[in-house]
């Protein structure tokens, strides 16, 4: 089994030092969805839920998660994000949300796409939790990690 990056040799939790690794142009993408009524998905299209403009409130969120990340997930390093692009889709059963993270670093950027995309389902949820109560949050993922 590989040894985990995040450890020390007596399993305790520590930040990985990335000093001696390149610069590089570092890419993510993450997707995730969240599933609702028909009639939540209504009320979002024709902008009728009482919170507000639910995807463009979303979107926001997600953006500014991104660029708060080393702040929430314990070991991340802070990055100097380049570009965060989020977008959201009405689909038939839900809303799925994408964003595309960009840097300049020595290490990548998947976990600043993957808490983009969290916190603007989230969002989504709280917005819209007064008017449906089984939303679920399902399937956020990576989709493509990748360096120059």
């Amino acid at each position: 089994m590989a040894k985990l990056s995040h450890t020390d040799d007596s399993g305790k939790a520590r930040m990985v030092d990335v000093g001696a690794k390149p610069f590089q142009n570092r890419q993510a993408v993450a997707r995730g969805k969240i599933t609702m009524s028909r009639q939540t998905l209504e009320l979002i299209q024709e902008n009728q839920i009482k919170k507000g403009e639910v995807l463009a409130v979303a979107e926001i969120a997600a953006i500014q998660a991104a660029k708060n990340t080393a702040g929430l997930i314990p070991l991340c390093h802070p990055l100097q994000i380049t570009n965060i692009q989020v977008t959201s889709r009405l689909q038939s059963d839900g809303v799925e949300i994408e964003a595309l993270a960009r840097c300049h670093g020595q290490t990548g950027v998947e976990m600043e796409a993957l808490t983009a995309v969290s916190v603007g389902l989230l969002t989504i949820y709280d917005m819209c939790k007064g008017v449906d109560k089984k939303m679920v949050i399902q399937e956020i993922r990576l989709i493509e990690k990748k360096k120059e």
